[in-house]
């Protein structure tokens, strides 16, 4: 059976080989990678919908991302959903992408959308089997394609993962810009910061995005009334250097931190980080506000959390009802809070937004 709905019967047979051995069958598709061989950490996604976000939400780098939904690609694929500039995942895994899709607003298939953007791709894949097998070995790296078996095993034993890399350099930005407008001013660090992030943002003030590694000296130059630190891809404790700008911030004015941001600002504030065993990937994630009590359902997407050692006047704000992650927390003193979820909702739920309307009253008081 082709992987392709309605496609062609001889797409080339290709196989998923994962770093302790096991192996999937399937098909080649999107773009073919040189040597007929991709590799990346394998993760896996329950988002039904929201593909194209996912794709090109530049936190996925260095990753492979399979969907456990069994039909992706039937809207196509539409500017409007893009994340960032382009993809920065290593591939794609799916049981079956429609080859036909059907939207108004699709100006391209998502085959078509993975060839132009160069990411390889495999369909035929038994998903279900695939993400049983993550969820009880947890996230590994892998290699796949067209290549023979021996040699995909090689390229996945020697595939390094995202444990102790540092990933941030190859999605920021590598110069400021300015969008947005407001009588407020707003800092971004971009560790891979997504659009609608920046659409939120750009509401509520004239915002300044700055590379990753920019000094704490020059923001503060700057007078900004807030700062914010996005999401991002790999590992926080490999960015150590990161962690000592945002340390030398800390005090200075109202600071907010989504997903990576939040994991860097509570390394900064003296907590630690740890690997998730196949991280939080999805659109459905029961998180709860210990404030209220009520209950969101999120979008996250992340491999790494922030453990439970918060030091003394930093409060936990918000659970994960899956596992007890901690997704949220606030110093009052010290005019900061973050979330590890993406209340952005690109894509997902929207039971978050009130998130960045928080960040607004804490700069209008501080301004």
């Amino acid at each position: 059976m082709s992987g392709l709905a309605g496609g062609i019967e001889s797409a080339p047979r290709a196989l998923l080989v994962l770093a302790d051995g096991a192996v999937f069958e399937g098909e080649a598709a999107g773009w073919s990678p040189p040597g007929g061989v991709a590799s990346g950490e394998v993760v896996f996604n329950t988002v039904m919908s929201g593909y194209q976000e996912v794709l090109t939400d530049p936190s996925y780098a260095g990753q492979v991302v399979a969907f456990t939904y069994p039909h992706i690609g039937n809207y196509g694929a539409s500017p409007a959903d893009d994340e960032s500039s382009r993809p920065r995942c290593r591939g794609l895994i799916a049981r079956e992408i429609a080859a036909r899709p059907s939207s108004w607003r699709s100006t391209e298939s998502l085959s078509s959308f993975l060839e132009r953007h160069r990411i390889p791709a495999m369909t035929g894949v038994d998903t279900r089997r695939l993400a049983r097998h993550v969820r009880s070995e947890g996230s590994m790296p892998c290699a796949f394609g067209a290549a023979p078996e021996d040699v995909l095993a090689r390229r996945a034993a020697e595939e390094p993962g995202t444990l102790g890399v540092d990933l941030v350099s190859e999605v920021t930005t590598p110069s400021p810009y300015t969008l947005g407008e407001g009588p407020l001013r707003l800092v971004v660090f971009d560790y891979g910061v997504k659009s609608r992030m920046l659409s939120y943002l750009g509401r509520i003030a004239e915002v300044e995005v700055v590379p990753a590694g920019t000094p704490a000296s020059d923001v503060l130059a700057r007078r900004p009334d807030g700062v914010f630190l996005s999401n991002g891809p790999g590992d926080p404790a490999a960015l150590g250097h990161l962690v000592a700008e945002i340390k030398a911030l800390i005090g200075h004015m109202p600071m907010f931190g989504i997903c990576l941001g939040h994991q860097l600002l509570a390394l900064a504030l003296g907590a630690t980080t740890y690997k998730l065993p196949f991280g939080h990937h999805g659109g459905n994630h029961p998180v709860k506000r210990l404030s209220s009590g009520t209950v969101e359902i999120t979008s996250q997407n992340h491999n790494y959390a922030v453990a439970d050692d918060l030091p003394s006047g930093v409060e936990v704000t918000h659970l994960n009802l899956n596992d007890g992650v901690v997704e949220g927390m606030r110093c009052e003193e010290a005019r900061l809070f973050s979330v590890q979820y993406h209340p952005e909702a690109g894509p997902g739920p929207h039971d978050a937004e009130y998130m960045f309307e928080e960040l607004r009253f804490a700069m209008q008081a501080r301004s």
